[in-house]
């Protein structure tokens, strides 16, 4: 399994990319898992569902399955912030990559996704793990950098650069503390 993160501030096109990127890969015979960090409360399920009223009766997980998806909830009885190691675990590993947005300051290899109409600064010269910068505006870049400066707007690019990398991205999960 690879794993690759993106990592920028709100609008710079961390979701768009990633989005892009899935059919991209899958085009190219790969299989893509996604772990994404959500900053508030968020809910998969409706009022009224049969797992919304399990959960809301007390489960602490329900798995709902049919022939065509499986999703698993589990409700954390105190706040609890789980590591992007922990969440990757939690994949299913006949993966061959996994896609992580957001956990920009994850340990993770990362490519930062960076727009200089947000105005918002880069953090490639303050972190080691990031190993691309995926950009519109490359001539903007505020400091020169020796790592490899991707387009943005071309999801088929990134993720030939992605391939063509591959051996930089392998995940060993036994490196990490779970």
């Amino acid at each position: 399994m690879k794993v690759i993160g993106f990592a920028g501030y709100s609008g710079s096109g961390k979701t768009t990319l990633v989005e892009r990127l899935i059919p991209e890969l899958k085009l190219r015979g790969q299989r893509v898992s996604v772990v994404k960090h959500a900053h508030h409360k968020f809910d998969i399920d409706h009022p009224g569902k049969d797992s919304w009223r399990h959960r809301e009766a007390g489960a602490f997980e329900v798995v709902i399955a049919s022939d065509r998806r499986m999703a698993l909830m589990r409700e954390f009885e105190q706040p609890t912030e789980l590591s992007v190691h922990q969440l990757i675990s939690e994949l299913d590993d006949r993966v061959d990559w996994v896609l992580v947005e957001g956990y920009k300051r994850s340990d993770l290899p990362k490519i930062e996704v960076w727009r200089a109409s947000t105005a918002k600064p880069v953090r490639y010269p303050d972190d080691d793990f990031i190993t691309a910068i995926a950009t519109d505006s490359p001539g903007q870049l505020p400091q020169p950098t020796g790592l490899d400066v991707l387009d943005l707007n071309d999801a088929g690019a990134v993720a030939d650069w992605l391939l063509q990398h591959a051996e930089r991205f392998d995940y060993s999960p036994e490196l990490y503390a779970l």
